[in-house]
């Protein structure tokens, strides 16, 4: 057992935050925690981790277990750079290295050995059996794996951003490789390829896990086990995130049934004693007061906690679209130095397509391309017939922080009624005096949502959104996902979360700064699709290998060959030239002997030389 908690009680402001939490995990689990936000989950890590005290309740764990905690906000010292924030992790190790090479010095200069030997020999083993040759390769797959280019090595952290601040963080953290890991949201700031690096090395961790995330692909591929935080109290599923959606809707159901059901038998039975008590008889009053002992025995099913209370939105388009919504051909910008180039692609009425490729690579940009916020160096962008786009930003640039959602709404749309304003921001739950409520109030959640309602009011026909699963809870996500996918227009949306992708996408376009290739299917088929093209070029580099391989083989048997011919042509010239050399017509004369003589030296220089090239090549 790496750590237990039992009836785990939290309070925060007077309002009951964590009810009756209990859980174990033993080495090698990896716990995934899911909830709406604000459910208590960093709460409940803190509280793991000794950042913060608990009202009532046990946590046991050994003396000897190591818990390391990546928090969402992170102190590393601001003076290092990227590299020393994670060599520092190894500075025990370092320490020993740096004493091994002082006894190895001591060793050339003293007699008396064996106190030093003893001393090395110690440090030796405790360096090798803590991997202290391969630190450094270690160091360095992390910092890539995380999306650290070599250029950005040397850095300081005082410099970086938030979410880069963030991921140096894990990187230590991933290298101390404590016991148990405590990680709260590490999939933010991350790109997919940095999140599917994350993903293996997690997987492959020999230690144990406990992961808060919204990102659901990620719990797929890292847990064994998923607990649930709902209103304080927790519930534990040994499954995949897809099996517990489908348990949950079950549960949920049975459990609406059994309410539903709990209060038509107790209207029954009020409706019953009302009606003899009408009658204003003894006998009828007797048997009504009998009723009421009974309903008050009566067990009473209590509402559901579980009951939705998220927003439910429908896009709606006004106008249909022609067939052709996109055509981007050949597309480039520069901002002083190129960005991309050459990107070309369609989108057609009624698809959803995502746009993926690593950060930084322009895909907001191209965005603002399609809205006109930029021109081309390049290219064409062509929008197709009685196409009306609704653009969704991530960072929200469309709204005034300092209007009210109300006045947000009415200056978008006019036209609407007070009551039609307050009726749209109740569905979007901005209930009472919620909509007096100014932007810059507002979490990035209920921003987003405050969009993601002027959108629906707009009556668009080409949704193209930003990341619209930022700052989103999980049961925000799937309410939206249901929404879009009754869209009766056509999507194209940014997005890393690929369970959002999965379930939306019915083409997948991934951006690189020279190109754009178009795969038809969610992400599950494009990454099947890249892998397959991976082996067919792996294939197809291995044959192109073995043939050149071939050719160079067949070009090396056949220069040898022809160096024996050559040498065996000299040798018949030598030996005819020898013979000459004896015959009575030039034994008797003088200068045809030098000339032949000399023509033999030079015939066996020319063998020499090829023989050398033949010893040569035949060990080749």
């Amino acid at each position: 057992m790496i750590l237990a908690c039992s009836s785990l009680c939290k309070s925060f402001q007077g309002e009951l935050l964590l009810d009756n939490i209990t859980f174990k995990i033993e080495n090698h689990d990896k716990l995934a925690i899911i909830g709406v936000n604000g459910a208590g989950k960093s709460t409940l890590l803190r509280i793991l981790c000794d950042e913060e005290s608990y009202d009532s309740g046990e946590i046991h764990k050994p003396n000897d277990v190591s818990i390391g905690y990546l928090s969402q906000h992170n102190t590393i010292d601001y003076d290092m750079t990227i590299y020393e924030a994670l060599l520092d992790v190894f500075k025990p190790l370092l320490e020993k290295q740096k004493r091994m090479r002082e006894l190895e010095v001591q060793m050339a200069i003293q007699s008396d050995l064996e106190s030093i030997m003893r001393e090395y020999d110690r440090l030796s083993n405790e360096f090798e059996n803590a991997n202290g040759y391969s630190y450094e390769s270690q160091l360095k797959g992390v910092l890539k794996g995380l999306g650290f280019s070599e250029d950005e090595w040397n850095y300081k952290i005082g410099i970086l951003s938030g979410g880069q601040k963030t991921r140096v963080a894990l990187g230590r953290l991933l290298l101390l490789q404590p016991d148990l890991l405590l990680l709260d949201e590490p999939t933010n700031h991350l790109d997919v390829n940095s999140i599917e690096w994350l993903e293996n090395y997690l997987k492959n961790y020999k230690g144990a896990m406990i992961v808060v995330s919204h990102d659901r692909y990620f719990i797929d591929q890292v847990s064994n086990s998923i607990m649930e935080i709902e209103n304080g109290k927790s519930t534990l599923y040994k499954c995949s995130y897809d099996q517990y959606a489908l348990i949950k809707k079950h549960n949920r159901d049975v459990d609406l049934k059994h309410y539903y059901d709990n209060q038509k038998e107790i209207k029954r039975m009020q409706e019953s004693i009302d009606r003899l008590k009408s009658y204003n008889r003894e006998k009828q009053i007797k048997r009504a007061e009998s009723k009421e002992k009974a309903l008050e025995r009566m067990e009473k099913v209590d509402k559901p906690d579980s009951l939705p209370q998220n927003i439910r939105i429908q896009f709606n388009s006004e106008v249909e679209s022609g067939y052709d919504v996109l055509t981007i051909k050949n597309l480039s910008i520069a901002f002083d130095v190129p960005l991309f180039e050459n990107i070309s692609f369609e989108i057609k009425k009624q698809e959803r397509v995502a746009l993926i490729g690593p950060n930084g690579i322009g895909k907001t940009t191209l965005f603002h391309m399609i809205l006109q916020d930029y021109m081309p160096t390049n290219g064409k962008i062509k929008i197709g017939s009685k196409v009306m786009i609704g653009y969704y930003d991530q960072e929200h640039e469309s709204l005034s922080y300092y209007k009210t959602i109300f006045q947000e709404i009415s200056d978008a749309y006019p036209d609407m009624t007070n009551t039609e304003i307050r009726n749209a921001c109740a569905s979007f739950q901005f209930k009472g005096d919620d909509v007096f409520k100014t932007i810059d109030m507002l979490s990035g959640g209920e921003r987003g949502r405050v969009v993601l309602l002027k959108l629906l009011l707009s009556k668009c026909n080409f949704l193209i959104l930003d990341e619209p699963t930022n700052h989103l809870d999980i049961e925000s996500k799937e309410v939206l996902e249901d929404a879009l996918l009754s869209f009766n227009g056509t999507i194209l949306f940014i997005s890393h979360d690929r369970y959002f992708i999965n379930k939306l996408a019915t083409k997948v376009i991934e951006m690189t700064s020279h190109h754009a290739y178009t795969y038809t299917g969610n992400y599950t088929t494009y990454m099947e699709r890249k892998e397959n093209n991976t082996s067919k070029k792996e294939i197809n580099t291995s044959y192109l290998e073995k043939k050149e391989q071939a050719s160079i083989q067949r070009k090396h048997k056949n220069k040898i060959k022809k160096i024996e011919n050559d040498i065996s042509k000299l040798e018949n010239q030598i030996n005819d030239a020898n013979n000459l050399l004896i015959s009575d017509e030039v034994v008797n004369d003088y200068q045809k002997y030098n000339e032949i003589s000399l023509e033999i030296e030079t015939l066996n220089k020319q063998l020499e030389e090829l023989l050398e090239m033949w010893e040569e090549l035949s060990s080749q």
